[in-house]
């Protein structure tokens, strides 16, 4: 116990006393010295022999030294210093290699880092709320908006099934619901005079903030009192619109807001952090009680329909509480309410039992953006990561390069005594500076890069609640990450510098110096080809594959088109009110100076919109089987649709002006419908409907039109039936019903119009505003630009991996440069004797190119089986090519030849150059 204490002190004082402790040790080893050469002397030899004879005799003094200095420092802690003192001074002093490495760390780095955070806020990343751990989610998927009948696996419910669950699953502590869709709200201030802004509203429980543990920032939030029918209408507004329209404004707080047109008081402020349960683009900015949203849908009510499911349920389980009985419980409980008071008719209850719910984590809220790029992320992971090798064995060929210019000066270093350890020690240290410096610059490459990535995968968003700034775990994996590519690029250098064999050093002539790294390097260069090939033909697959995408025929023209996104609804439009509304519109619209056409419509094509329903035709036998029915995508249009939109007639005619509600009821199909329904018969005239057989002739067919794809570009045209606006059924169904009447709303303008579409926005807001103030535009797009938002995933992957692909073909084309001109330098003497025993100039031109093809020829050998191994992960992604491409494959290949000849014709040239007198000469 003494000597440990004796030990510490003599550490401690190390530390703070270490000029006095230097002079010590260089007393005692005089004193030693001294010693020796005075018993040596008294045998009656020469002074100066014993001198020399007691140094033999005690041994390598610096060394000696260096020991007890590790013996007095906390873990080696003053050779650590030292180490990097000396590691400093090296990179201060060949700053092209110190900035080429940081340079080359920091692209793979940041790249690494930027995946990461983005990672680690979709998958990763919980609720900033309280106790997240508690939060379970009855159901899984995204299952949006409105469905009704059975699910399977159910996912979403109807109001009276929310409320049967919360009154009858003790083991929640607390259970909220909230809309599954967003809905855009109309908004102004009462009592102002400015027109009403388009903002995004969610309806919710009024236990939805307790049930999240969330307290107000300003104001109160949400409480069951305010989740009732007789209960003042309120909102609470999100921080960010707090800020960004009304500048924190206190006086917002209790101010009364005309929503949709209705008198709604402002109560709080949410958390600044909060953005909902559901991480996406354009989260709400109110959020509204459920009891409010009959006063803000009058015509399309969804509250009071119990067979109507459109809200997801979170909720807090106890403590103690099993989730897996939880889900069990819960299960039986939607089969006895789908039994007792779910409407189901006789011949569907067999289905019944077939219904469950599965209880799910909801740490991290409704999984929506998970669930959309998951896929991608890990793929996109994959590619950083193997940037990242490249750049390792970047830095690592540069190290090697480097330390073989050095190995002159090693050997003598081991020649006096210098450890193998700390040879290899401070290797390491130097190259964890590099790692270190590279994870510092790719910081400010993954802040930029993230950026990147969010305008690529949510273009045309107005918000995403993403942070790009590095929070306290992405700065964590920068630093983890520049430690390990440290062990990766630093190790083999550090251990090939270090076995250097002290009796070369008398040889005194780097020339018979023996050159242990080349092959390594080799082994390097051919392992990026490889890489970069492998990235090169990913990249070139799903580039190709977006290029099929944007160019594929969709059935309708987009040039010279745009669409504008209204919802009378907002301004408080009822059913009897829209006919005149829809002729204002398109007659003045029309009247603006440039406009050719002018349609209206319950959805454009490709706008993330899609209504299907069973349908019935005439003469068509039921089918058999209670869970099969015939089904199609149908909207509602006015005259001039098909013009506008440039989709082609087929046959009869197109929907128009005699298609009035009053008069016979009508519908256009496209040629997938007519294909499906009617094979082997002329559909002109023919009649079908909506629903079951007693509705097989509500509408007759007066025309065909072209296939069109309207929801998915990766798909074939959907069977597709237009309707005329306005024309409406009786149906006894009030889900049936209520769907019906929700349809008469339009939500998309199209106008084809002559020159620039984006000349014409301004006129058409103004004209939109004086035709009626209340009523927002929500959005205003050309129609390019509105189907180019359906391929963002697919061209963030094309663009992010290209990206990838380039930068490691970059790095390899530089770690091959590197490593012939270090070869043609350190072979300056041979390719001299060469040329003085008569070799040709082009012969020494064609050695060096020679050699690099070599290299890269072995690399595309690895790369192309390494390629088709990988590229199978990306099926799933194509459209229109095969994972195996033989065109993509070749054209990778022989560019990442051809990058190599021109990387290997500087260092060929030189070497072809080289003067045979003055290389005779070189040492």
């Amino acid at each position: 116990m003494q000597g440990w204490l004796h030990k510490t002190r003599l550490r401690l004082k190390a530390i703070f006393h270490r000029e006095a402790l230097d002079r010590d040790l260089e007393e005692e080893v005089a004193f030693h010295l001294s010693m020796r050469e005075e018993k040596i002397s008294c045998g009656g030899i020469d002074r100066e022999e014993a001198a020399y004879a007691a140094r033999r005799q005690f041994g390598n003094t610096t060394s000696l030294k260096e020991r007890t200095r590790e013996m007095w420092t906390l873990i080696s802690l003053e050779g650590l210093l030292q180490d990097i003192r000396f590691g400093a001074r090296k990179l201060r002093k060949s700053p092209g290699f110190t900035f080429i490495a940081v340079v080359t760390l920091a692209l793979g780095i940041g790249a690494n880092t930027a995946i990461f955070s983005l990672i680690h806020t979709v998958m990763l990343k919980n609720l900033p709320v309280a106790n997240p751990i508690e939060l379970y989610r009855l159901g899984e998927g995204t299952n949006c908006c409105v469905l009704d009948g059975f699910q399977g696996n159910f996912g979403i419910f109807s109001y009276t099934l929310y409320k049967q669950l919360q009154a009858n699953t003790p083991e929640f502590s607390e259970m909220a619901a909230f809309s599954g869709g967003l809905n855009f709200l109309s908004v102004r201030r009462a009592g102002g005079v400015q027109q009403a802004e388009p903002h995004i509203g969610e309806f919710v429980s009024g236990n939805y903030f307790s049930t999240f543990g969330l307290g107000p920032y300003a104001g109160r939030l949400l409480s069951p009192s305010d989740d009732q029918p007789d209960a003042t209408p309120v909102a609470v507004m999100s921080y960010r619109i707090w800020r960004e329209h009304f500048s924190l404004d206190p006086s917002v707080i209790g101010a009364s807001f005309l929503v949709n047109g209705n008198p709604v008081t402002i109560v709080g402020v949410t958390p600044p952090a909060f953005f909902g349960e559901t991480l996406r683009r354009d989260p709400p900015d109110f959020w509204i009680p459920l009891a409010d949203e009959p006063l803000l849908h009058p015509e399309g009510s969804l509250l009071t329909h119990p067979e109507l499911h459109w809200l997801y349920i979170i909720g807090r389980i106890k403590p103690g509480a099993s989730p897996d009985q939880v889900q069990a419980r819960v299960t039986v409980e939607v089969q006895q309410w789908l039994t007792t008071e779910g409407q189901v008719p006789e011949n569907f209850r067999g289905e019944i039992p077939k219904q469950h719910v599965t209880l799910s984590p909801a740490g991290g809220g409704v999984a929506r953006l998970r669930a959309n790029y998951a896929d991608g992320l890990r793929l996109l992971a994959a590619a950083s990561g193997l940037v990242l090798l490249i750049a390792c064995a970047n830095v690592a060929n540069l190290l090697l390069a480097q330390g073989t210019a050095q190995r002159a000066q090693t050997i003598m270093r081991v020649a006096l005594g210098a450890p193998r350890a700390r040879l290899i020690r401070q290797s390491l240290t130097e190259g964890l500076m590099l790692g270190l410096l590279g994870g510092a610059a790719g910081l400010a490459v993954a802040y930029a890069g993230t950026q990147i990535i969010l305008s690529l995968a949510f273009r045309g968003a107005r918000y995403v609640p993403i942070d790009t700034a590095p929070s306290l775990p992405v700065l964590a994996f920068a630093a983890l990450l520049s430690v390990l590519t440290t062990v990766i690029f630093a190790a083999a250098p550090a251990w090939i510098g270090s076995k250097a064999d002290a009796g070369e050093a008398l040889r005194g002539s780097q020339r018979s110096i023996r050159e242990g790294s080349s092959l390594p390097q080799k082994s390097l260069i051919i392992l990026q080809a490889a890489l970069s090939l492998v990235l090169l033909a990913g990249a070139g697959l799903l580039t190709e594959s977006l290029r099929n995408l944007e160019h594929q025929r969709f059935g309708f023209e987009t040039e010279g088109r745009l669409i504008v996104k209204i919802d009378p609804a907002l301004a408080g439009y009822t059913v009897d009110r829209l006919d005149a509304l829809y002729r204002t519109l398109r007659e003045r619209l029309h009247q603006i100076p440039g406009v050719q056409s002018v349609s209206l419509s319950l959805y454009s094509p490709m706008s993330d919109n899609n209504w299907s329903s069973g349908v019935s035709i005439e003469g068509r036998p039921p089918r058999p089987n209670p869970g099969d029915f015939d089904g199609a995508s149908w909207l509602r249009v006015s005259p001039d649709y098909f013009e506008t939109v440039g989709t082609r007639l087929v046959r009869g005619r197109f929907l128009d002006e005699r298609d009035t509600p009053g008069s016979r009821h009508v519908a256009v199909i496209n040629e997938t419908f007519a294909r499906k329904y009617f094979p082997d018969a002329d559909p002109l005239g023919k009649h079908f409907g909506l629903g079951d057989a007693p509705h097989a002739r509500d509408y007759e067919i007066v025309g065909v039109v072209g296939d069109a794809k309207y929801a998915d570009a990766r798909d074939e045209a959907y069977p597709t039936f237009f309707r005329p606006l306005l024309q409406m059924e009786k149906f006894k169904d009030q889900a049936d019903q209520s769907s019906e009447t929700r349809s008469n709303w339009i939500h998309d303008i199209e106008l084809r119009v002559a020159g620039r579409p984006q000349n014409l926005q301004p006129l058409i807001r103004e004209t939109l505003a004086n035709i009626d103030p209340n009523m927002p535009v929500v959005d205003m797009l050309t129609f390019d630009e509105q189907v180019s938002r359906n391929f963002n995933q697919d061209r963030l992957m094309a663009r992010l991996a290209g990206i990838f692909g380039l930068l490691a073909l970059a790095l390899a084309c530089i770690g091959l440069y590197g490593v012939l001109a270090y070869n043609v330098a350190r072979r300056t003497q041979e390719i001299g004797i060469r040329m003085a025993l008569g070799a040709a100039r082009s012969g020494i031109l064609r050695m060096v190119l020679r050699e690099a093809l070599l290299l890269a020829a072995l690399g595309v050998a690895i790369g192309i089986p390494s390629a088709l191994a990988t590229n199978h992960l990306l099926t799933s992604m194509l459209f229109g090519l095969k994972a195996t491409n033989p065109i993509i494959l070749s054209t990778v290949a022989a560019m990442l030849l051809l990058v190599a000849m021109a990387a290997a014709s500087l260092p060929a040239y030189k070497a072809s150059a080289v003067d045979p007198m003055v290389a005779l000469r070189h040492e």
